[in-house]
């Protein structure tokens, strides 16, 4: 049954919207979008998330809304989406913490990352950053190591949570040098800066965006990045192999997933408005901003790269020694 608004649209030789051919149609999308990050709201993951809302909302002409829903190193956002109705209107903005890290520590996760997904794309790649306060006595990695061993007691260093890359990187740290280090896990990256600027950690793991604007306020210093190569946002700034040490070059990324068992259609159109935005000058410039390269990969090419992320991570996890505990 056609729309009554429709007909009359067409009646007076005006296209109907987006949205309303939709509803016509039954196409996608046919009602309002939520797209959900696995960060706290304000994080950088919930900020590039609502940069992408904004354009897809002109794209579909739907209301494109972000709701964060943090906690329990994403699974509380995962678990909802891959709960959600599998019509494209629900998807997850998130980073491999969620679909390699997590359930590789927590094998009981209430969704499995691979069947209750469907891979969307892959925006964007980068790596987390080793910083400390600008005082502090150490320039780069080893020295860093070197006064950890000096000292009398531990080093405390925090992430943005168990599982997490920077966890991972940092407890690879402590086993290949053997220095003192503590693991100190919080809910958000501001909590971790705050701490460390406070004195209360030794140094810390930053996202590049962040970083940055500490270290253009004169308050921050970056010993290195992992992952396989430098970022544009601080291009100064070495990668842990150029400085000698290995292990640290997995790359981390930021991937949009809708629920499982997505309609074809749903999932091309889902792609080709990720492609697009991704491309659009603003947008990556924002990435960029953020520490991040934009990307704008397939559905296939996603899952390929998961799968071959997996095992590594599960090795840098045994390497690490890391546990769910």
């Amino acid at each position: 049954m056609i729309d009554r608004r429709t007909a009359l649209a067409a009646a007076l030789g005006v296209a109907a919207s987006p949205a309303l051919r939709a509803q016509a149609q039954g196409a996608f999308p046919a009602r309002m979008i939520r797209i959900v990050p696995f960060g706290t709201a304000g994080g950088p993951i919930d900020t590039l998330a609502r940069a992408y809302a904004e354009k897809l909302q002109a794209r579909f002409g739907q209301t494109v809304i972000v709701e964060a829903k943090p906690g329990a190193s994403g699974i509380i956002a995962a678990d909802f989406v891959a709960k959600a109705p599998a019509d494209g209107h629900t998807v997850l903005f998130t980073m491999p913490l969620t679909h390699i890290n997590v359930p590789i520590l927590q094998p009981k996760v209430p969704y499995d990352p691979v069947r209750d997904f469907t891979p969307l794309s892959i925006v964007a790649t980068g790596g987390p950053m080793i910083v400390a306060r600008a005082d502090a006595p150490y320039a780069d990695v080893q020295g860093l190591v070197d006064f950890a061993k000096r000292g009398n007691r531990p080093l405390t260093y925090g992430t943005w949570g168990i599982g997490s890359s920077a966890h991972l990187f940092g407890e690879l740290l402590k086993r290949q040098t053997g220095a003192a280090l503590t693991h100190v896990p919080y809910k958000a990256e501001a909590q971790v800066h705050s701490d460390l600027f406070g004195g209360a950690l030794d140094f810390a793991w930053s996202n590049p965006s962040t970083a940055r604007g500490h270290v253009q306020a004169g308050k921050m210093k970056v010993l290195a990045i992992a992952g396989s190569r430098r970022v544009s946002a601080l291009p100064q700034v070495s990668t842990f192999m150029e400085q000698g040490w290995k292990g640290f070059d997995v790359d981390s990324w930021i991937g949009i997933y809708g629920p499982a068992r997505l309609s074809a259609e749903v999932q091309a159109a889902w792609v080709a408005a990720l492609r697009e935005t991704t491309a659009l000058p603003d947008v990556a410039q924002r990435l960029t901003a953020f520490g991040f390269e934009p990307l704008g990969s397939t559905p296939a090419q996603f899952a390929e790269r998961v799968q071959a992320d997996t095992p590594r991570v599960a090795d840098l996890i045994k390497a690490a020694g890391v546990t769910a505990d």
